[in-house]
């Protein structure tokens, strides 16, 4: 509460006297807090208070007013009176709670209240004395405390408790539940219904909006830096690289941790000072991760290197947990991963590779994406025929393998300089290719292979027209038919050869081998030697990730009536046009998905975005936990002037307009902070990509803004500052060629 003079048990005032008189004539109220306290154990005796009005306003012990339990030891009874009060009389007793006997009261004369201070003599001191039955004496420490707070503040005080013990308009829908007809009245159709074509809603995205389906996932990707000032020769030997294969229990078995967070989302490339490093064929560049404000802290405590601050994640909960055991207890190399990816081309390796960089850039780890293709066409060019590729064609192979050693030697570099996760795509399908990287990681990072595997001959076809529309190497070629024969010759020569077969799967060190899976039906997928928190992670969103095309529907409730009111959080039912929102929601979904009768509704379980989904019939509605808005705490409730009045340090954080706080780490005095939230999603965000037919999401800002920074792989710390505003669906199409947004303003 907003105080301007406080008294203490001293009787002293901490303001001047003219705030005292001005305060009395603004006609402010005293809010009086009375403590006692005891550290032993009373069995059941709990304290009570009794006196004159307008305390109690009876001596009668049955009347006595009960205090409440504040700790173990601490309890506490407040009221509020005017200033100019008359004196009040009380004294303190000990009764069983639900009981009136036995009753002790304090010894010694009665306790006098003036103007918010505790009237004291020597006979009476700041304790309570009372003699039980067996002439035990128990000794209680008083504290009094009288703050001056405005009736504006009170009636704020008095809304907040009205509001959130009024009973939710929600009370009673399940969980999960089923309309089996739209529940639209037709009284309100003329005010509800929306235009046949529902192009007419449609607004523009905005410029960092999830588009990359039109995008070649290369061209998307940062420069290799190692080709920027190329003169022509290696510093290295490829045959010396050419080694024996490890023994498998000897390969690196640590967890890196990574920030990871795109995969085919149409995101501007960023950099900062000092990040160099390259990043191929799918996934964008994010803004190296300044150091956490927690990260001094960490170090202090744990005494952590350098290497170490700069190898964790910007992350809360399990993932911070997992990493700080990874980083503590395995060997230094552990401290970065680098996903090795194996298969064919057209089997799906930039695909899986983007959407695992975008997963893990949003759940905090420092990710890239290097892809070998693009070192290829920057060092020898995007017209090379099939025969580049030949496994007979020993100065393609040697050329190939350059390239392929200087992508790995940035990413080890990049790795260096703070990177936690880097993902190597290009085909890998050689012993003898993956001998020479598992030996340029030795001592450097951990690695472990993920192999792509597709025998769906619709898919594969499917890979390749993509591949000839989009792909550098034939944005030169006319004929579309003659591209597409020059690589499926160049795919040939990668299977087969004269002499032996050129594909060898994976059978050493640790790996992920993925059969199948990226059809969504079925499939298997086999781990060996794969250990630590982060790659069980990986494991399980491999497990769920699929091409099915489908939209995901996201919108915030309805307009509150906090939302009328500029509070933050709260529990409120929806305002006149929250409610006409609902209706057109409604009709609209029912357009929208029309022919999707496996389409399911997602609300949180706060009654606004319930009562938003009411009027929606026709699909299941499930109530998720994880979709409330974020935890605001002591704020919940409270406007920003609010804040601002009674906290002000909080409010630089809470209404930081100029983006100069972190926001994104700030966690709200006893709430959540952006990273909390983003931790409690990571279930919805595995389920959104299990699901093979369309969701509708009606959420929160807060929350939303964690699911949109996903799909449209936003930078962490852009996500407190994303726009979503209300009464606006955003559609979110995930497909074969990545994501596509598109937006409807319904109000």
């Amino acid at each position: 509460m907003g105080t301007g003079v406080s008294k203490g048990t001293d009787g002293g005032s901490h303001g001047s006297e003219e705030d005292r008189i001005s305060l009395e004539q603004a006609g402010g109220q005293l809010y009086v807090s009375l403590k006692m306290e005891n550290r032993k154990l009373t069995g059941d005796l709990v304290p009570h208070v009794y006196g004159s009005v307008p305390l109690v306003g009876s001596w009668d012990p049955t009347n006595a007013l009960s205090m409440e339990r504040e700790s173990a030891s601490m309890w506490e009874l407040s009221f509020v009176v005017p200033p100019n009060h008359e004196t009040l009389d009380f004294k303190f007793l000990l009764k069983p709670k639900h009981s009136n006997t036995p009753c002790f009261v304090e010894e010694g004369p009665n306790r006098l209240l003036i103007r918010g201070a505790l009237q004291e003599d020597a006979r009476q001191p700041r304790l309570a004395l009372f003699r039980l039955e067996n002439d035990e004496v128990l000794e209680y420490q008083v504290f009094v405390k009288a703050d001056r707070v405005s009736p504006f503040d009170l009636a704020a005080s008095w809304r907040a408790y009205q509001e959130n013990f009024r009973p939710s308009a929600a009370r009673g829908i399940p969980d999960v539940s089923i309309n089996s007809m739209p529940q639209t009245s037709s009284e309100n159709a003329s005010s509800v219904g929306l235009e046949l074509d529902l192009e007419h809603y449609v607004v523009p995205a905005p410029s960092t909006s999830a588009n990359s389906a039109s995008v070649y996932a290369a061209n998307m990707t940062e420069n290799p830096r190692s080709l920027s000032g190329w003169s022509g020769s290696s510093s290295y030997s490829i045959e010396e690289m050419e080694v024996v294969v490890p023994d498998p229990s000897k390969v690196y078995q640590g967890s890196g941790t990574v920030e990871s967070k795109s995969v085919g989302t149409f995101s501007p490339v960023q950099k900062q000072d000092g990040q160099r490093g390259l990043f191929v064929d799918r996934g964008v560049g994010s803004p190296r991760l300044v150091k956490s404000s927690s990260s001094s802290i960490f170090s202090a405590d744990h005494n952590l290197d350098t290497d170490t601050k700069n190898s964790m994640p910007a992350a809360a909960g399990a993932v911070a947990a997992a990493a700080v055991a990874d980083q503590m207890l395995g060997p230094k190399e552990d401290r970065h991963l680098a996903i090795i990816l194996v298969g064919l081309p057209a089997r799906g390796k930039t695909f899986t590779a983007a959407k695992l960089t975008r997963y893990l850039r949003w759940l905090g780890h420092e990710t890239k994406h290097f892809n070998v293709g693009k070192y290829r066409r920057l060092k020898h060019g995007a017209n090379q025929s099939a025969d580049f590729f030949r496994s007979d064609n020993p100065e393609g192979i040697e050329a190939r393998n350059e390239v392929a050693a200087l992508a790995f030697e940035d990413m080890i570099s990049w790795m260096q300089e703070g990177g936690q996760v880097g993902i190597f795509d290009a085909t890998n399908s050689t012993r003898s290719r993956r001998n020479m990287l598992m030996k340029l990681a030795e001592g450097r990072c951990k690695i472990f292979f993920l192999e792509t595997i597709c025998n769906d001959v619709n898919i594969i076809e499917r890979n390749i027209r993509l591949k000839i529309q989009q792909s550098p190497d034939y944005a030169e070629e006319p004929d579309f038919e003659a591209g597409l024969q020059d690589f499926k010759n160049r795919l040939a020569n990668y299977e087969r050869a004269s002499l032996s077969t050129v594909y060898e799967p994976v059978e050493e060190g640790s790996y992920i081998k993925m059969i199948d899976m990226v059809s969504g039906h079925g499939g298997q997928i086999q781990v060996n030697n794969i250990s630590g928190y982060l790659p069980g992670r990986i494991v399980f969103f491999l497990v769920n990730t699929h091409l099915t095309p489908r939209p995901i529907l996201l919108t915030r409730h309805g307009e509150s009536q906090d939302n009328v009111r500029g509070r933050i959080g709260g529990d409120t039912a929806l305002s006149e046009a929250g409610e006409l929102y609902a209706k057109k929601l409604a009709n609209f979904v029912e357009k929208r998905l029309k022919s999707e009768r496996a389409a399911s509704i997602w609300t949180s379980t706060l009654q606004r975005t319930i009562l938003t989904a009411s009027p929606i019939g026709g699909f299941p509605k499930i109530q998720w936990r994880a979709l409330d808005e974020i935890n605001a705490g002591v704020c919940d409730g409270m406007t920003y002037d609010e804040i601002k009045k009674n906290m002000p340090e909080e409010y630089e954080y809470v209404a930081d307009f100029s983006r100069k706080k972190d926001k994104l780490r700030y966690r709200y005095p006893r709430g959540e902070s952006y990273l909390d939230v983003i931790q409690r999603l990571e279930p919805v965000i595995i389920e959104l990509e299990r699901q093979r037919a369309p969701v509708v999401v009606i959420s929160h800002q807060a929350v939303l803004r964690a699911l949109y920074a996903y799909f449209a792989d936003r930078p962490l710390k852009e996500i407190p500052h994303i726009e979503v505003p209300l009464h606006t669906i955003i559609e979110i199409q995930m497909g074969v060629t990545g994501v596509q947004e598109k937006r409807y303003k319904l109000m």
